[in-house]
């Protein structure tokens, strides 16, 4: 049985809603973060990165969401989480999920998560003031350009969409208003109304 290791309001959630949406049999490790249970010995040992989430599998330990997401598209094909048949639309849903771990991700840490680039704080509060601007650019992109809809891929769901749902959710706290981006609010709401959405979302809230 695999092992989710996940903290509540992180990316973790996109690997949640898929384990949900896969509807095979796991188990759910909570790393608190105000704890600085990251930084344990027994998680180090888990993921050295000190970050979630990280799935524990039987041939071994994924971390990074997009390679934890392509990995169980594959693994449950029946799913249908992911273009099985076409290399370049799954390269497409990779290279999707790529830019949101690599640039919009990281342009919402600098909201809170400064230090791990500066030490100076005049500096990091530069960085959380560009914070709408930098994650602003990022969605607008997605909005015009990475978006097909009503899904990432078009008609199909797959495992980008959990992916762009989760990093949707922190939008406002980003000081951007969904308005401003139709297409992905009407993305939020079709992917926030699947049953394992609702479930992981639910499960999150409850570990919180």
């Amino acid at each position: 049985m695999m092992t989710l290791y996940f903290t509540p309001n992180t990316c973790a959630l996109a690997s949640l809603i898929t384990l949900e949406e896969i509807g095979t049999g796991f188990k759910l490790e909570r790393i608190s973060f105000p704890k600085e249970e990251q930084k344990s010995a027994r998680f180090l040992k888990v993921n050295p990165k000190a970050r979630v989430p990280a799935l524990e599998t039987d041939h071994g330990i994924l971390t990074e969401t997009p390679a934890i997401l392509a990995y169980l598209a594959q693994t449950h094909p029946d799913s249908n989480l992911a273009p099985a048949s076409d290399p370049f639309r799954f390269a497409r849903m990779q290279e999707f999920n790529s830019y949101l771990c690599s640039t919009l991700h990281v342009a919402h840490a600098h909201r809170m998560r400064g230090h791990r680039w500066v030490d100076d704080a005049a500096a990091i509060e530069a960085m959380q003031r560009k914070v709408p601007q930098s994650v602003g650019e990022s969605f607008a992109y997605v909005e015009q350009q990475a978006l097909a809809g009503p899904y990432v891929l078009g008609d199909q769901y797959s495992v980008a969409d959990a992916y762009l749902f989760t990093l949707s959710r922190w939008m406002k706290n980003d000081g951007l208003n969904p308005a401003d981006y139709p297409k992905v609010q009407a993305h939020s709401a079709l992917v926030g109304a699947r049953p394992a959405v609702i479930k992981a979302v639910q499960t999150e809230g409850d570990a919180s």
